[in-house]
């Protein structure tokens, strides 16, 4: 059997999240840059969205210098999938939800270790504006016959350990370009319920984009002063 005709081309893969992030992230940059138009920017974009190869994701940056230049080695290797610091026995924080609802967000203390119990309820906890105190933070989640989701922002790192007994456990891997960015573990199980941890794409995109606006701002600023 001949392995090498069995497998498919880097090219013709399908595309995923993180390969429309990479190349949006150099569209932004090439943008910036002035090296593609308001216009000739947003019709690429376009195209990102609606591609569905790897292949196709790369005609969108094949006359762009970042293409050619080495790609950024992925962090998941260096990221633990259990915690490494030490860690208090006790939850610095619980959110306990008996037949009803906790929500922990907005502008708040993340400790090194959270406790969420959801019974016959739901819990969030939403990291998306929190400040992070310490470099690893577990929460622990415990989820019979409720729901407990968890929210992160993009630049951390998230890792899931756990399952679910008729219910359903599952945590987006998510690694941070930063080594030093913090690290959130969801540790639990699912009971005829369900626990979830995601990324939320929030200020941090919002920022970059408002870092490129006025990078280009500036370019044609110095522009019409010439």
């Amino acid at each position: 059997m001949d392995l090498q005709k069995q497998t498919a081309p880097a090219a013709e893969l399908r595309a995923s999240d993180a390969d429309r992030d990479r190349i949006a992230d150099i569209l932004r940059e090439a943008l910036a840059e002035g090296r593609l138009t308001a216009d000739e920017h947003s019709e690429r974009v376009e195209g990102v969205l609606n591609a569905k190869t790897v292949g196709g994701l790369e005609a969108f940056i094949k006359d762009l210098p970042a293409a050619h230049g080495p790609r950024p080695a992925t962090a998941y290797a260096s990221v633990p999938n259990r915690p490494t610091h030490h860690l208090p026995a006790d939850p610095d924080d619980n959110a306990v939800a008996i037949f009803s609802s906790a929500v922990r967000k907005g502008r708040w203390r993340a400790g090194r270790r959270i406790h969420a119990y959801a019974i016959f309820g739901s819990v969030e906890i939403d990291l998306s504006e929190a400040l992070f105190e310490y470099q690893q933070v577990v929460i622990k989640a415990i989820a019979v016959f409720g729901s407990i989701e968890v929210r992160v922002p993009e630049n951390v790192s998230l890792r899931g350990t756990g399952g679910g007994i008729l219910g359903s456990f599952e945590v987006d891997m998510l690694d941070a370009e930063d080594a030093a960015a913090p690290v959130v573990y969801v540790d639990g199980w699912a009971v005829l319920g369900s626990v979830e941890g995601r990324p939320r794409r929030g200020k941090l995109v919002t920022d970059i984009l408002d870092r490129v606006h006025a990078k280009v701002e500036k370019r044609l600023c110095k522009h019409l002063d010439h």
